[in-house]
């Protein structure tokens, strides 16, 4: 009997340490590129000690710079002077290119063996945002979006200086007023919080016409008015703004600064 019980206790010890060694061994192991099903259902639950959801809000900017390896495409997206690497599967893009992208996944210290390079923080995204799928309600028409609508009748009287001008004015003299300040004055129609680290407000002011679709102005800001706040934006005046895949703005106000 006593050699039954020191069999089955020396059993016991070794199983524990063969888990043991198999536990150390798994957190030991560097970090793979992730497998390309990486959506949220499975990428975080084999990702979890390592990712960050990202709150679901698309990528949007510039392609700084680009390389592909091991299946992915990995882009450093310039936001206007803000730069972060996302990695997506394979696909043909070039420098230069306004892209938008998939909600994704941030992981910090990720090292690609085949780049032989460490990131200290990069955005895994599914890919491309698909210009048929409904991405942030921020896009107007003239892209693949509409303009928002409303029955009030609106009425705010255009601010004053000479950068000052009305919304239907500000879509009439786009072409000289591209990438100039401009100051307008409206009352916020719809509020978009926190969709690619901004705000993105509808302004109207009355002016212009539904047939003309220059009526509604889409404008980008840290700032967080209400909707039906009557408020003064000041920023950077942008013609036919196109983020890539369908999202195109023929008038976006960026960086304003928003006073009620």
């Amino acid at each position: 009997m006593k050699k039954i019980v020191f069999v089955f206790a020396l059993s016991l010890t070794l199983s524990s340490v063969i888990i043991a060694e198999n536990t150390f061994a798994y957190q030991m192991k560097s970090v793979e590129e992730p497998s390309r099903d990486y959506t949220h259902s499975n990428y975080s639950q084999e990702h979890s000690h390592e990712a960050q959801n990202e709150g679901g809000y698309f990528l949007a900017g510039k392609i700084a710079e680009t390389m592909n390896s091991g299946g992915y495409t990995y882009l450093c997206i310039d936001d206007y002077g803000k730069k972060t690497w996302v990695a997506i599967p394979e696909t043909t893009v070039s420098v230069g290119q306004e892209v938008v992208l998939q909600p994704g996944f941030e992981m910090t210290g990720f090292e690609s063996k085949t780049l032989n390079r460490t990131f200290d923080k990069i955005i895994f995204s599914n890919g491309l945002a698909d210009s048929g799928q409904e991405a942030p309600s921020y896009t107007t028409k003239g892209s693949k979006g509409i303009s928002v609508t409303t029955n009030e009748n609106i009425s705010v009287e255009k601010a004053t200086g000479a950068d000052a001008y009305t919304v239907e004015e500000l879509y009439e003299n786009s072409k000289k007023l591209n990438n100039k300040k401009v100051i307008v004055k409206g009352k916020v129609i719809k509020v978009s919080v926190g969709i690619m680290g901004k705000n993105w407000l509808h302004l109207q002011d009355g002016s212009g016409s539904q047939d003309k679709n220059n009526t509604d102005l889409v404008v980008t800001t840290k700032d967080q008015p209400s909707v039906g706040d009557i408020v003064t934006v000041s920023g950077t005046l942008y013609k036919d703004k196109d983020f890539g895949s369908g999202y195109k703005y023929n008038v976006i106000v960026e960086e304003a600064t928003v006073k009620k």
